[in-house]
């Protein structure tokens, strides 16, 4: 087929349509957000009628994908980094059950923390839960990896793990296709005793998994994703995984690198190429993106000869994303870099846009807030995040989703008077629900503000799954009806905003405060929908 022009994202996504997917599950989250949407998008997708649903959160979409390999099809389950933490149990547990249908598991980090709170390396998790992973160096091997990953997860019956990273996420380049296949038809997983985790099976899955670890590695030794590339110059030898591979080879003319090469995007590592690279070269580089991991396995806890370099030893930078520059650098290369670009315009930090009617709630917050001093308010992950800079310096702590609440709950039982939470309506059903349940079970006194703007808007405008229905939510979970209050975040409705705020603040129980207003940019692309519809 001709080649496409593709994210790293889409060609994930469009490779999984070609390989037969049945069900994507995923929560949106930067950088993986594209591939759950180019295939809600796709023609391909909605004429073959693969299912796709912005889950409640991480851990209910992965779920949800084991519940389709079960049934005998193909499930891709996309998240970010940060997510695969709230996945964490039925992603550890996936590999005990092994999958049925083609079990999938694609999560983008994000090196440099562009959108996140931390930068932290997803192929640790694979190697934890004893899987397979790939980590794709451009577009096309994106593709080629997800449309074989499928196969490889029905061959040995166990879920694998694809690794992006923003720079591949969020780049295109041109992506051969490869033949579209059907969907798998339905059937049952045949043990019925394998996705029963009682602990006497589960021991027996677990000696299955480890037989299988031999495998696995002598399919990374063989793997067409990773291979060993001779050099003539042996006093340095460089393993280079994923998108570090492509920096690296950007140093030389005809990405003819001088030094043998070990390209990494298939993993356990494979101990033969591994010892082919460090017994034939003097000193090995290792470039990686994210955490030093495959440094760590190489060098082990001695490495007295110092003879593995990278992040760990300081001829990489610990932290931070990669760059041609830096892999330059390290080779002894000249430094590329340039001088800086001068700054035309004075940088800005991130800001709610105009018209955001968390600006208003933030003004009440404030304002109701004013005589108890600073350090009460606790918020959460979301556009609404940014109310913790100029000029609203209106919240203290963000952490992770849904500690919001629990964490104003802490305060409160160590005795801080008042606490507010403020949180997001996504947010709130992702993971705020059951930390709101911990308040209800003490009537700890706090006040909580669920900021309802009709949308998941830091992602992309995806549509709640508390849409209209928040205060319902709130009086199910048992908070008293008479402290659930909706409220209107404008302007002239302030001071009776500040006002109810101000009340709820003095309870000595649970309170929900519901600012309800549509994010202005929803609202901005719907009027424009609206007004094409009635052109044509």
């Amino acid at each position: 087929m001709s080649k496409v022009l593709f994210l790293g994202d889409e060609a994930v996504a469009q490779a999984a349509l070609d390989a037969g997917l049945s069900g994507v599950y995923a929560y949106p989250g930067t950088p993986s957000t594209e591939i759950t949407e180019f295939i809600q998008e796709s023609k391909q997708g909605k004429a073959g009628e693969v299912h796709s649903i912005w889950a409640g959160n991480e851990k209910t979409a992965m779920e949800s994908a084991i519940g389709m390999s079960y049934a005998g099809k193909r499930a891709m389950v996309c998240m970010k980094h940060v997510g695969l933490n709230v996945a964490a149990d039925p992603f550890m547990n996936s590999s005990i059950t092994g999958a049925n249908g083609g079990l999938v598991v694609v999560v983008a980090d994000d090196p440099s923390m562009h959108s996140s709170q931390d930068e932290q390396d997803s192929r640790y998790y694979a190697k934890f839960a004893l899987i397979p992973s790939f980590e794709p160096s451009n577009q096309q091997e994106a593709y080629d990896i997800t449309y074989a990953a499928f196969d490889f997860s029905e061959k040995y019956h166990t879920p694998v793990l694809i690794r992006l990273t923003t720079r591949l996420s969020h780049s295109r380049a041109g992506v051969e296709r490869k033949a579209e296949r059907p969907q798998n038809a339905l059937h049952i997983e045949e043990n019925p005793k394998q996705f029963i985790l009682l602990p006497a099976n589960a021991r027996k899955h677990y000696r299955t998994l480890l037989g299988k670890q031999d495998a696995f590695e002598e399919e990374s030794f063989n793997s067409p994703f990773n291979k060993y590339i001779e050099g003539s110059n042996k006093k340095m030898g460089i393993i280079a995984s994923g998108i570090a591979y492509n920096y690296l080879m950007e140093n030389f003319e005809g990405h003819q690198c001088p030094y043998p090469v070990l390209k990494i995007s298939q993993y356990p590592l494979s101990s033969k190429l591994i010892a082919k690279m460090v017994d034939e070269c003097e000193t090995v580089l290792v470039a990686e993106e994210g955490y030093p991991f495959i440094e760590e396995q190489v060098r082990g806890i001695l490495n007295r000869t110092g003879k593995i370099i990278g992040r760990l030893s300081g001829a990489l930078p610990r932290d931070g994303e990669l760059n041609p520059n830096l892999l330059a650098k390290a080779l002894g290369l000249s430094d590329t870099y340039g001088t800086p670009v001068p700054e035309l315009v004075v940088p800005r930090p991130p800001a709610l846009c105009q018209g955001c009617p968390h600006i208003d709630s933030y003004n009440a917050i404030n304002a109701a807030m004013e005589k108890y001093g600073k350090g009460k308010v606790f918020a959460d992950i979301g556009c609404y995040t940014l109310g913790a800079l100029p000029p609203y310096n209106a919240v203290y702590t963000t952490v992770d989703m849904g500690a919001s609440i629990t964490m104003a709950k802490g305060a409160a039982d160590a005795g801080v008077r008042p606490v507010l939470a403020v949180i997001g309506d996504s947010t709130f059903t992702h993971s705020g629900m059951t930390s709101l349940l911990d308040c209800i079970y003490e009537n700890t006194p706090i006040t909580v503000m669920i900021l309802d703007n009709s949308t998941t808007g830091m992602t992309g405008g995806q549509d709640s799954h508390a849409l209209g229905v928040l205060g319902e939510i709130c009086k199910g979970l048992g908070v008293k009806e008479d402290h659930i209050h909706r409220i209107t975040p404008l302007k002239q409705h302030h001071e009776e905003n500040v006002a109810i705020i101000a009340k709820e603040l003095e309870y000595e129980g649970v309170s929900v405060v519901i600012p309800t207003r549509e994010c202005i940019q929803t609202l901005s692309r719907r009027m424009k929908k609206q007004q094409a519809a009635k052109k044509n």
